[in-house]
């Protein structure tokens, strides 16, 4: 194997992926010329290649037109077949969907300049801002969803291949170019916006494995962005940093918004600098601005001379199109010698490409207003950004609720107040004006540097950097770096220094390589470590604090949660930090989660080391991806464990009936942060064995949100539980227990005598039951009385199926039990409460899962003759009603057959005879139906992902016939139509305005809840009661289904 030769820098952009390079023994930095198509069979050369891929419809080019010097590109952006097919099947009760689903056999794809010309022309055949799309934890990042919005005949790639690709091809040109020496064996630096999460770092290193480059390592771009620019000046460094103490590096690229804080200090004549604080993740930047200018336009378009109307929207794939028209337009208009105007122009489709035309123009005072004004406003009061639930959302993506870069700014030193002012010193006050009144007042006001964001202190309060340094595309514009200087300038009552960045498109690639040579001693360094301390929950939801309520008062309601610090900020990579104060239990062979949380500013009180107990604002934390897990013992076997064991064979069946639960054994805590720049966390066994248990973060597939208020797993739990566990045990437990039929059916009620009406048990209550029936599976089987009761509780206590620590383990244990089917199959009793238990846990299996269901929904209620000879053996049966349900909470299934599920139940609805009596057998029919179709043609489902909804057209179909009901005389029917048509934002799921508009009226006319209207009309959350009738009966207290 070849050693090193050189030491590489990659910026993964939002817009553009650049690669830097020198020689290992420290030569000069180079920025690498990225063979790329420029046209169909022209090669080029250019240091930027777009972060897009273009999936070109068949026969769309000539054979040849992709060749490029090391073969045709294939679907993962190297030559076919470079990437491992990333489709590896889930286990069937997860919900993990695999990276991308037909990888192998999938045409070419685009990639390079190519790649956006054919994009711009051509809408919904583009992926861009897959950088955007691998930090959105909302949506399942290993899946194929991307081109978002594109129709059914266009391949789709998910944000962690498409991730990839750009790195694969990267790969194959650069061993194109230096065959000798592999991209995989240099010394590789990638970078990342500082404000990842754990998450958004690891699947980036994921991306990288999959491109063939597993020995990475990560960086943050603001710090790299300042290692150019101190390599550039690195033999006048002294000079250049003279006086400077602060340095502020705004970072604001096509997709995302960071900031970072580094200290100058001097040290033997030299400067030292030091990273002390990093902001967090905003997805805000020049595609924002871009989609702005795009609504403008769009409101200003005249199709053949007439205004257009609210009812003609652009659909999601033309709003791209134009967005990226929009965005060459800004370009001009905010450069130095820009014009008065430009004009946008869409192209109509098909016969009338010219004729359908649309234009509109687009002035300076646009830019001004919109792009200058609404993006970087002066704040003069130094306002920090508002706090709203959710941002605009389009092409499916959460954009910043607050557009205003310098209002995140302010809370951004706002947050890291106390440690801006230490590293200003007597500057801090006034920007070097000297004003003692300031300073003192700035002192007074920063008492608790830990105030929230929403808290906007005195403007005196607020310590302002002396020195900024600029990166990313947005800056190219000169107006928008002046405006930002400006702010800064205005805040300090003093001009603000500018480290003038000369190539911000290359620097991040460039800096890269620099802190590579920093390493070896080439160059200038920063000392930084981990941007941000990370703790372990103690208990999930906000806590009252009345010892800080004084300090505090009523702004911040008392509320914080409890923790432990894991790892402080500023720790140094390869460094273990051992809690060696702090003793836990560890339960083995059993589900065991751990909750953690980062911050970027101090806790309440200070600055807190590993160990600390602290308490946490929770506006402040940031929420990292579950690590959830089956630990078992050192030599313990994952069927001893519980791990991956089929529950029919578990064996727990003790006489105690202590619910089985697994032996606990004291262990501390390790946490470290890696030398690629992640988390690292483990168990340690304090008996000395040596034993360690590594923890893994969950990537894929999360688990919905149940919200800041989730229990944790011990919260609050009945003092009565172990005799209910002891119940469950006596009946379903070991057999030489005597019981009778009688107690068996009485079962639901003796729980409710130890724990209270079923409909008050909580989440951690519920879950503890669920697993002792797991645990005793096997009891089921012994009567048709056992059957029933068992399947009843199960789904009972399990649903919806996500929403609590490992339910995603207890769903795969469950999962295992559906091939065998029922004992008693000709009691239909026990048919039905089969079918009850999917339809609760439906919410937490995969669409794999979900499509066995299917298949027996359709065996079931629609399978001709013919069909019926190929039925399973195992195929429980079902009556209508338990099927309609059923398929109805399929929210998992793609999209095409949603859709086809809801013609069939339109068919049976539009077959009830019109306006039926109240307590009719016909309108218990339309009942059924509707809610069905409300469910399967919902725009935003109580579970499934975005892309995953029945198709608009679809949805518009279903309205239109609804329309032809009487909403005054059928309830049901309003509902259906309400959900159907409610607004998300994403045009990619809405229905037409005019039809939406239509639906309103028709709300009103029937005098439907205010609720109904209200989602119709704007993007709002679900309300608990419409929550509860979408799932079809009442969800576990404290658990919310807002989606």
């Amino acid at each position: 194997m070849s050693q090193p030769a050189y030491l590489v820098g990659i910026d993964l952009g939002t817009t553009n992926t650049v690669l830097a390079y020198a020689a290992i023994d420290g030569g000069q930095v180079e920025t690498f010329a990225v063979d790329q198509l420029v046209a169909p069979g022209e090669v080029g050369t250019a240091p930027l290649l777009p972060s897009v891929r273009y999936h070109p419809a068949a026969g769309e080019l000539a054979p040849g037109a992709l060749q490029l010097p090391w073969g045709a590109a294939g679907m993962d952006g190297a030559a076919a077949g470079a990437l491992p097919n990333d489709a590896a099947a889930p286990a069937a009760g997860g919900n993990a969907a695999g990276a991308d689903a037909a990888t192998r056999g999938a045409p070419f794809a685009v990639f390079g300049r190519l790649a956006r010309v054919l994009g711009a022309g051509s809408p919904g055949r583009l992926v861009a801002s897959a950088k955007s799309w691998l930090s959105h934890s909302g949506v399942d990042r290993t899946a194929p969803i991307l081109p978002w919005g594109a129709p059914d005949d266009v391949h789709k790639i998910s944000p962690l291949a498409a991730s990839a690709s750009y790195l694969a091809y990267l790969r194959a040109a650069w061993n194109h170019r230096f065959p000798q020496h592999p991209l995989e064996r240099q010394r590789i630096v990638l970078t990342i916006p500082a404000s990842f999460d754990e998450g958004a770092r690891a699947l980036t290193l994921e991306a990288a494995h999959l491109a063939g480059l597993s020995a990475v390592r990560l960086l943050e771009e603001p710090q790299a962005a300042l290692y150019d620019w101190l390599y550039r000046h690195r033999a006048t460094l002294a000079d250049d940093l003279a006086g400077a103490r602060l340095v502020l590096v705004a970072d604001v690229g096509g997709g995302t918004t960071d900031f970072s804080l580094v200290r100058v200090e001097v040290e033997n004549g030299e400067p030292k600098l030091t990273r002390i604080g990093v902001g967090n993740h905003l997805i805000l930047g020049g595609d924002n601005m871009d989609l702005a200018l795009a609504h403008l336009a769009e409101a200003r378009m005249r199709p053949d001379g007439a205004t257009v109307q609210g009812g003609e929207r652009l659909s999601a794939a033309r709003l791209a199109q134009l967005t990226e028209r929009c965005r060459a337009a800004k370009e001009q208009l905010l450069a130095l010698d820009a014009p008065g105007q430009v004009t946008v122009t869409l192209l109509g489709a098909g016969s009338r490409l010219v004729g359908a035309s649309r234009s509109a123009q687009l002035t300076r005072e646009d830019i001004r207003q919109i792009v200058l004004d609404g993006f970087f406003p002066l704040n003069p009061q130094q306002e920090s950004a508002r706090r709203t639930r959710t941002g605009i959302v389009e092409f499916g993506l959460p954009y910043a609720g607050d557009p205003a870069v310098t209002r995140h700014l302010a809370a951004f030193l706002r947050q890291h107040a106390g440690a801006a002012r230490a590293a200003l010193g007597a500057h801090a006050a006034d920007g070097g004006a000297g004003s003692d009144a300031t300073a003192a007042a700035q002192s007074a006001a920063a008492a608790d540097v830990s105030a929230p964001a929403s808290d906007a202190a005195p403007a005196s309060a607020l310590p302002v950097p002396d020195t900024l340094l600029l990166n990313g595309g947005v800056f190219r514009g000169a107006a928008l770096a002046a405006r930002l200087a400006d702010t800064l300038s205005g805040w300090r009552g003093a001009p603000v220094r500018v480290l003038h960045n000369l190539d911000p498109d290359v620097a991040v690639a460039r800096g890269a390589v620099a802190y590579w040579l920093a390493q070896s001693g080439f160059a200038p360094a920063i000392a930084s470590g981990s941007a941000r301390s990370y703790y372990l929950l103690l208990d999930d939801a906000p806590k009252d604090s009345a010892k800080d309520a004084g300090k505090d008062g009523a702004k911040e309601n008392g509320k914080r949660l409890r923790a432990v610090c894991l790892l402080a900020r500023g720790a140094r990579a390869g460094e273990e930090s051992l809690l060696s104060e702090r003793s836990f239990a560890l339960r083995l062979g059993r589900p065991v989660r751990f909750h953690l949380v980062s911050m970027v500013a101090d806790p309440v009180g200070g600055p807190a080391r590993p160990g600390d107990l602290v308490e946490l604002d929770p506006h402040e934390v940031v929420r990292l991806p579950a690590i959830a897990t089956v630990l078992r013992a050192s030599g313990a076997s994952p069927r001893e464990a519980g791990g991956g064991k089929r529950a029919d064979d578990k064996a727990n069946n003790k006489a105690n009936g202590s619910a089985g639960r697994g032996s606990e054994i004291p262990v501390q805590l390790a946490t470290a942060l890696s030398e690629v720049g992640t988390l690292e966390v483990s168990c340690v066994a304090e008996d000395g064995s040596g034993q360690r248990w590594k923890l893994e973060f969950q990537l894929r597939a999360q688990e919905p949100d149940a919200g800041d208020g989730a229990a944790p797993d011990d919260a609050a739990l009945p003092a009565r539980l172990d005799d209910a566990l002891k119940h469950i045990h006596r009946i379903f437990g070991a057999r030489n227990q005597q019981v009778e039929t009688r107690e068996v059916r009485q079962l639901r009620a003796t729980l409710e005598h130890l724990l209270g009406a079923r409909e008050r048990w909580e989440t951690p209550l519920l879950r503890r039951l669920f697993d002792a029936l797991l645990e005793r599976a096997k009891g089921r089987r012994r009567s048709a009385e056992h059957e029933r009761a068992w399947l009843n509780l199960a789904g009972w206590c399990l649903r919806p199926g996500f929403g609590h620590p490992l339910d995603a383990w207890r769903i795969e244990q469950l999962w295992v039990l559906f091939e065998a089917g029922v004992q008693y199959h000709k009691d239909s009793q026990v048919r039905a409460e089969w079918w009850t238990l999917w339809r609760r846990v439906a919410g937490g299996l995969s669409t794999e899962a979900q499509l066995r269901l299917l298949d027996d929904f359709a065996f079931n209620l629609q399978a001709d003759p013919a069909e019926r000879a190929r039925r399973p053996v195992t195929l429980v049966d079902g009556s209508e009603d338990d099927m309609l349900r059923l398929g109805a909470s399929l929210e998992r299934i793609p999209s095409a057959y949603k859709a086809e599920i809801g013609d069939w139940m339109l068919e049976r609805i539009m077959a009830v005879p019109a306006a039926p009596k109240p307590d009719s057998k016909a309108a218990a029919t339309y009942a059924r139906y509707l809610w069905a179709l409300a469910r399967a043609g919902a725009r935003q489902s109580l579970h499934g992902s975005a892309h995953e909804v029945a198709p608009p057209q679809a949805a518009a179909r279903w309205l239109e016939a609804l329309s032809t009901l009487d909403w005054k005389k059928i309830e049901p029917a309003g509902f259906a139509a309400a959900h159907i048509a409610r607004r998300t934002g994403d045009r990619s799921r809405d229905i037409d305005e005019p039809l939406r508009e239509d639906i309103l009226r028709r709300l009103a006319a029937s005098g439907a809840p205010a609720g109904w209207t209200a989602m119709v009309r704007e993007v709002v959350e679900l309300d608990q009661a419409s929550a509860v009738r979408m799932f079809g009966e009442a969800l576990p207290p404290g658990l919310k289904l807002l989606r």
